[in-house]
């Protein structure tokens, strides 16, 4: 086994062309959002939150990128009971609401994004738009 792997990620320039599509996204539904770009250890990268946005949402946006970097999975679809305890485990870290995904690439996560602010499909859509810009990325969600 090798003691080192070269390792992809994203770049702030990768992060800030996702972020101006999800906000162009959000713009083109008529809802405000908030959107945060996660690296793979769930550190944010970029963040807007737009006019009109609801205010908390900053936390949950986080929260879910941080999750679906986390779990390399969109948020949503923890079973009911598990959701809660893993809350509870990282301390409101984890959250299980619709609108954060992986940023997966190669097979690899490499960050995520988190959407809050709107209903979780519009949340869900704004997220699948940041995915949409940055080459390679898996957007079959």
């Amino acid at each position: 086994m090798a003691d080192i792997v070269p390792h992809l990620k994203v770049t702030l320039e990768g992060a800030q062309k996702m972020l101006a599509a999800a906000v162009a996204k959000a713009q083109a539904m008529g809802v405000p959002q908030c959107i945060a770009i996660v690296d793979d250890g769930g550190h944010m990268l970029a963040f807007a939150r737009m006019d009109g946005a609801k205010v908390l949402s900053f936390d949950s946006s986080f929260r879910k990128a941080m999750t679906a970097a986390s779990s390399r999975a969109p948020t949503g679809g923890m079973p009911e009971g598990l959701d809660i305890r893993l809350g509870i485990a990282t301390q409101g870290k984890l959250l299980n609401v619709k609108g954060g995904l992986p940023i997966v690439v190669d097979g690899k996560t490499i960050g995520a994004v988190g959407v809050g602010s709107g209903t979780g499909d519009q949340d869900f859509e704004v997220a699948k738009a940041a995915l949409a810009v940055l080459p390679g990325a898996k957007t079959d969600f």
